[in-house]
């Protein structure tokens, strides 16, 4: 992973979504063909070294029907310190995540890849942090197919219902309401629904920098009295990358593969320059080594050796280090808001 890592994904399409104002009001109402965006930028803090470094990503989701705030859904900010060559969670610091403005950030520790693969990626499973169900689970391996041109490894994981009221503590995920508010039987006696999560992620991965070129989502939020019986949607989408973050990644793959390939020619150059200069440098040490010694008269009388030998004192060479830039365009923080309009995330 590289230390100036700075990326945007966009992803959107159109679904279902709880209308919390019609829910607080009496009346359990779900909009559906709603135009959804999901945005997350991706990038790298302190601590940040030679063996690891810390990815922050900001993401938010959003319905472009409404404007400014009114059509926020969920806003997180996510901060996890990772190795930079297998991109998995060192938990030292312990990664953070903070779903409220005006709250502090809830450590969360993780055992699982999340915004990019290791390089070199194999065709096999490999554990999955879930942000959303804090938990890891594996993302299995498909197939190998191509994108743009692009050689990349497909991965699948499927998240079976989560009930996040055992994951984050918040009111909106379990709530009570009279019957009716719910539209189902039983007039003003009240039900108790829990909040449920599922989701089918697919990734498409190039495998030699481990950049992830393509994402989808299929999310699915509801409440339930039952997990494997959805009764209120909350939310209901499948969010897949845009064309213009699918090209952007496939560039940004490109360009690591050929920074990797670079260092991986210079790096044998060097070392074969140094190489020679260490042998030159041996055989003019020899050969002035050999010079100073005299050989002994043939009368066999004992003469001291006389005195030329020089010392040569090499300077080091050091291999150049490859710079990085990978950028893109700016984040936004999380905005203060309505906390009701958090039931909708």
């Amino acid at each position: 992973t590289p230390l100036d890592l700075e990326v945007t994904t966009i992803a959107e399409g159109s679904g279902s979504v709880l209308n919390s104002q019609a829910l607080l009001a009496g009346k359990a109402e779900v909009n559906t063909n709603v135009p959804l965006v999901s945005q997350r930028y991706v990038t790298t803090e302190d601590p940040a070294n030679a063996d690891v470094v810390t990815l922050q990503a900001g993401q938010t989701l959003r319905r472009t029907d409404k404007q400014g705030d009114t059509g926020l859904l969920s806003a997180i900010v996510d901060r996890n310190t990772v190795d930079r060559k297998t991109s998995m969670p060192t938990n030292d610091p312990v990664g953070t995540i903070q779903t409220q403005p005006n709250q502090p950030a809830e450590e969360v520790p993780r055992d699982g890849l999340q915004y990019k693969f290791p390089f070199n990626s194999e065709k096999k499973s490999y554990p999955y942090f879930d942000l959303n169900a804090r938990a890891t689970q594996d993302i299995d391996f498909v197939e190998e197919t191509e994108i743009n041109g692009l050689k990349v490894y497909h991965y699948s994981q499927t998240i079976a219902p989560v009930d996040l009221s055992k994951v984050v503590n918040s009111p909106t995920n379990k709530l009570t309401l009279p019957a009716e508010t719910w539209g189902v039987p039983g007039g003003t006696l009240p039900v108790t629904m829990t909040r449920w999560y599922t989701n089918v992620r697919d990734v498409w991965v190039e495998p030699e920098t481990g950049v992830v070129v393509k994402g989808q989502e299929q999310l699915h939020q509801y409440y339930a009295r039952n997990k494997d019986k959805p009764e209120i949607d909350v939310l209901k989408v499948e969010l897949p990358f845009n064309e213009q973050t699918i090209e952007y990644q496939v560039q940004q793959a490109k360009d690591g593969m050929d920074k990797l390939s670079t260092f991986g020619r210079t790096v044998p150059i060097i070392a074969g320059i140094l190489g020679v200069i260490a042998l030159i440098a041996g055989l003019v040490l020899a050969l002035r080594g050999g010079k100073g010694k005299q050989p002994a008269p043939a009368d066999g009388d004992d003469y001291p050796p006389s005195g030329g030998g020089r010392h040569v004192d090499l300077g080091k060479s050091e291999a150049p280090t490859e710079q990085h830039d990978w950028t893109t365009d700016k984040t936004e923080e999380i905005p203060v808001q309505d906390p009701r309009r958090y039931d909708e995330r």
